[in-house]
């Protein structure tokens, strides 16, 4: 029987037993579904946190000195114990780490709290209030969609002056323009003076919602009150003088603190590359753990199919015969039953990839994971559904093969 011929009455078999053949796929189109959304999401993910996460929240050539890592996993409690000890990072110790700055870099502080905020336009609201100096704005690339930033002087001297976000304007100041209007955090006034462009969200949470303010002004009482900063931003022009300027802080900081050449830091220096070095662990597990469950799916698929062909054997004996009877080969009738399991299989895998990219598309529309279709897993899972079909029906193949023509004719 030529090869398309054996997919033709496979596909008409499917069209004239729909219900049978539809528990046949399910198996295979479930374990295919779901591998394909979990396999879209961390795609997704991984996208999401490579071209977005890193590049907004560390930017790009760019580490920041911490106390202790803001990003990472699996952490033990005698490591956290261990960051507790350790020294704060104080905004005297910035003066002494820029001037061995290497020319061509800059820098910038930072501190944040979630604080309560509010105007006589609106009620009360918490916004992530940030204490900022330095070239902040030029390391998060912030272009502003009205106003300015503040300027040197009015960084020096404390001004209370404060740049806020979209979705802070908008709540706050709706209908209104914000430039020039008071916004209070901690009971005291605050001068709008720039808005920044549109940020959007990362993983559902807002990086409009958002308001800067100089260093030195009251705001930094709120965000840190020991006089420590959350981090020390330093951007280099290419990846290379970046790490020249982290062996600089490296050095310059380990003989501020004494610290001998036998005792390993007791700070943290955080670049992209150390934070997406987590998630790429994080990503091997979900990628491990994801495709298990489908792959259970597909064995259990298979079975089934296995099954189902094991019966069509039983009630196409006569058939069989007949072919036999008629001049087909034993490697005939095993390829026809081997192309129905496969046909099979590979129907159900296709509609397990549609059923997928819908399912992951439905979960990026409803929630902040994010999904993105990789193509190598649809090649992936159509060949797996075939392989998968190939096998479950090589048991009912051989045994439909080596019928007696004679026995099976005698069959009613």
């Amino acid at each position: 029987m030529p090869f398309f011929e054996a997919i033709r009455l496979a596909l008409q078999t499917i069209r004239v037993q729909k219900l049978k053949s539809f528990f046949t796929l399910l198996g295979v189109m479930i374990g295919v579904m779901f591998l394909i959304a979990v396999v879209s999401i961390v795609t997704g993910m991984s996208k999401y946190v490579e071209e977005d996460f890193a590049g907004r929240m560390l930017g790009a050539n760019t580490f920041t000195l911490r106390r202790f890592p803001w990003f990472g996993n699996n952490t033990t409690q005698e490591e956290w114990m261990e960051w507790q000890r350790r020294p704060r990072v104080y905004h005297r110790d910035v003066a002494l780490i820029r001037s061995t700055l290497p020319s061509g870099t800059h820098y910038a502080v930072e501190s944040q709290e979630t604080l309560w905020a509010s105007t006589p336009y609106a009620r009360p609201r918490q916004i992530d209030a940030h204490a900022v100096e330095g070239d902040y704005f030029t390391i998060k690339k912030y272009d502003l969609s009205s106003g300015r930033v503040f300027t040197q002087q009015e960084a020096e001297l404390g001004a209370n002056v404060i740049v806020i976000g979209d979705e802070v304007a908008s709540f706050f100041f709706h209908g209104l323009n914000p430039l020039g209007r008071e916004l209070r955090i901690g009971g005291l006034p605050y001068t709008v003076i720039g808005v920044i462009e549109h940020q959007g969200n990362l993983f559902g949470q807002s990086l409009d919602k958002t308001g800067y303010a100089p260093f030195s002004s009251p705001l930094h009482r709120l965000t840190n009150p020991r006089g420590d900063i959350d981090g020390l931003l330093v951007q280099a022009p290419n990846d290379l003088m970046m790490r020249d300027a982290m062996e600089t802080v490296r050095e310059v900081l380990r003989a501020h603190r004494g610290l001998r050449p036998n005792v390993k830091d007791n700070f943290v220096m955080e670049t992209s590359e150390s934070a997406l070095a987590s998630f790429r662990q994080t990503k091997q597990i979900m990628t491990i753990a994801g495709t298990a469950l489908p792959a259970i799916g597909l064995v259990v698929g298979g079975m089934v199919i296995m099954n189902i062909m094991l019966v069509a054997v039983a009630e196409r004996t006569r058939e069989i015969g007949i072919r036999k009877a008629l001049g087909a080969r034993r490697k005939d009738i095993m390829r026809q039953f081997l192309v129905e399991a496969a046909t099979l299989s590979t129907v159900g895998a296709i509609l397990g990839i549609v059923l997928g990219i819908l399912g992951a598309n439905i979960i990026s529309w409803n929630t902040p994971l994010p999904a993105a279709i990789a193509p190598w897993s649809i090649v992936a899972a159509t060949l797996l559904g075939t392989v998968v079909g190939i096998f479950s029906g090589v048991l009912p193949a051989r045994k439909a093969s080596r019928l007696d023509p004679i026995e099976a004719l005698r069959q009613e």
